[in-house]
């Protein structure tokens, strides 16, 4: 799959969420850190992406913990992401 076409497809579950506070911070998230992040990180990001709403708003807002390390360090950059 051409690596434009897989960012739009990335780009649609970042921004078409059940949570509106989860479209915001991932869109953002992809707009300004997505591009500077490791491929692992960017592997992890891709994952994360893929979760539900409530399985992935625990970790973001820290009432469960990431077991992945590299996950983790993703996780620990969305939380710094403010939305404008």
């Amino acid at each position: 799959m051409e690596e434009r076409q897989r960012l739009n497809r990335l780009r649609w579950r970042c921004t078409r969420r059940a949570m509106l506070e989860m479209d915001l911070l991932l869109g953002e998230f992809l707009d300004r850190v997505f591009p500077t992040l490791a491929p692992a990180q960017a592997d992890a990001f891709v994952i994360l992406a893929d979760m539900e709403d409530l399985e992935l708003w625990p970790l973001v807002n820290g009432s469960r913990e990431c077991t992945d390390p590299v996950q983790a360090e993703v996780v620990a950059l969305l939380r710094n992401v403010r939305v404008k």
